[in-house]
């Protein structure tokens, strides 16, 4: 699996401080030079990542005059490496590993379009091949003991994503929910029951009407993220 996407631009090191919203935290230059408010793209609770004192990789911004912040939370250093948790990243890849053909999951299948409207939904790609394809991006930061678990907050949007493929998949289309695990230490993905059953229920349900569930991992490194190969689906229900 040879997908690479380059990450363009230096990192700027910082320490994370304290998470002001959703969208906006509050760093510390890596020397103690100064505090800063930097923009988050990722909504997820993420409160095993951003602990006090960990050391965050910022990607300054390619408009900073246009905006209140001038940087973006790209990374988290763990000690089992870099977490990118830039929530944009995983699509991007995928676009990348798709229109290239690399992907073996999807073989012999064009990219079409991206963001096709189905239902009452924006899915994230169209495919053509044997025979239309719609194709759901998640991105999953949260790994415990070497399992990889999605989501990390409750997601409503997430749950209707599925149903809306289930529904796809009856009509005749292939269906494919993909995973991408934005590090590189999971050894299995799961649905994370604790934090929202529904979402567990709801994947279970449409991967056992045909919709695939795939995940993927992915490693950043020398300013490149690559897919590094395929991690199995666990799908058993919670004991």
């Amino acid at each position: 699996m040879a997908v690479q996407l380059k990450i363009e631009g230096e990192m700027v090191r910082a320490r994370f401080m304290l998470r002001k919203n959703r969208f906006s935290v509050l760093a510390e230059m890596a020397d103690g030079a100064g505090k800063f408010e930097c923009h988050l793209p990722n909504p997820g609770k993420l409160k095993e990542l951003l602990v006090p004192g960990t050391e965050l990789l910022l990607r300054p911004a390619k408009n900073p005059d246009r905006r209140k912040t001038k940087f973006d939370v790209f990374a988290v250093r763990t000690e089992a490496g870099a977490v990118v948790v830039d929530s944009r990243i995983p699509n991007k890849i995928m676009r990348e590993a798709l229109s290239s053909g690399e992907l073996l999951q999807f073989s012999g299948y064009e990219l079409v379009r991206s963001e096709p409207a189905y239902g009452n939904s924006r899915l994230d790609f169209l495919l053509a091949g044997d025979e239309l394809c719609l194709v759901e991006v998640k991105s999953c930061t949260l790994v415990r003991e070497g399992i990889a678990l999605f989501p990390d907050a409750p997601t409503e949007r997430g749950r209707r994503h599925l149903l809306e493929l289930a529904k796809a998949h009856k009509e005749g289309y292939r269906a494919s929910v993909i995973f991408v695990i934005q590090r590189e230490d999971a050894k299995v993905f799961m649905p994370n029951d604790e934090t929202d059953p529904d979402f567990g229920t709801a994947l279970r349900k449409v991967a056992a009407r045909g919709v695939e569930a795939i995940a993927l991992a992915t490693r950043y490194q020398k300013g490149c993220i690559e897919l590094i190969g395929e991690v199995p689906v666990d799908l058993s229900e919670p004991k």
